[in-house]
């Protein structure tokens, strides 16, 4: 008869630790089919690398492959009801933080299941990946898979891929949001072009010098137009929008079009 084994080691199992074999041998955990593997490398970013003009270094990591929805958020706010609408401290979201719900744990007409949560601080973004054994990806991660088009790695130097993206800059934005689940990049990833701005993790330093001395008190520089001047890639006009949009942004901010996903380390 099988040996039965020890009640801690019974215990650790429910705590998501791998599962023994009948052997003793460890079984690799399945891999979570919400997130894609990104194999990272060097990457030549719209921003500076460390305050100089040089390539961006990503280590590989995984990445959600659509936004979170309405209605993974509603099972958050469920299960953690300090970041409900009413209950949340205002230093961690600002009163527009899930104003389109009809309630605190109901979505509506304004917010289906399948469309990308909006109206989320950044601080709530982190907490919720927090649940999924994640963070917000930072800046670089992000603009690393976005550079991807269905077979390219990285698609920004084809000018008609540059007006597919602006072309969402165009839409109002009091226009319904569709379902999350668009075309899939090369890298199983979807969405992150033309459904909604996302948080990132790094968003109050994108146009920050690294130099202190370069920041004249506001860093006046690098804001709105004129952060364009010290930026590479600068056709790339979609990308640089966002990161003016990021940078405006306080982290209890909410927007009726700025979303988020989660990102892991390989």
């Amino acid at each position: 008869m099988a040996r039965r084994p020890p009640r801690w080691l019974r215990l650790a199992g429910w705590l998501c630790l791998p599962l023994m074999a009948t052997g003793g041998m460890p079984v690799a955990l399945a891999a979570d089919e919400r997130y894609a593997a990104l194999p990272g490398g060097e990457f030549a970013s719209v921003l500076p690398a460390d305050g100089k003009a040089a390539p961006a270094q990503v280590a590989p990591f995984h990445l959600r492959t659509t936004p979170v929805t309405n209605a993974e958020f509603l099972a958050f706010v469920t299960a953690h009801p300090q970041w409900q609408r009413g209950r949340v401290a205002g230093v961690l979201a600002d009163a527009g933080y899930l104003s389109h719900w009809v309630g605190p744990t109901a979505l509506g007409a304004a917010a289906l299941p399948q469309q990308p949560v909006t109206r989320v601080s950044w601080f709530a973004a982190q907490a919720y990946c927090e649940t999924e054994g994640a963070r917000l990806p930072t800046w670089y991660e992000w603009e690393y898979a976005a550079a991807a088009d269905a077979t390219r790695s990285d698609a920004r130097a084809d000018p008609a891929w540059r007006e597919r993206v602006l072309r969402w800059y165009g839409r109002p934005s009091n226009t319904a949001l569709p379902a999350v689940g668009g075309e899939a990049n090369v890298y199983g990833v979807r969405d992150l072009n033309g459904l909604v701005w996302e948080w990132v993790d790094d968003f109050n330093a994108l146009l920050v010098g690294v130099d202190s001395r370069d920041q004249d008190g506001a860093d006046k520089l690098r804001f709105c137009g004129a952060g364009a001047i010290s930026m590479q890639e600068k056709e790339n006009y979609a990308t640089l929008m966002r990161v003016a949009m990021l940078s405006a942004l306080k982290a209890a901010n909410t927007t009726n079009n700025l979303g988020f996903r989660c990102a892991k380390p390989l």
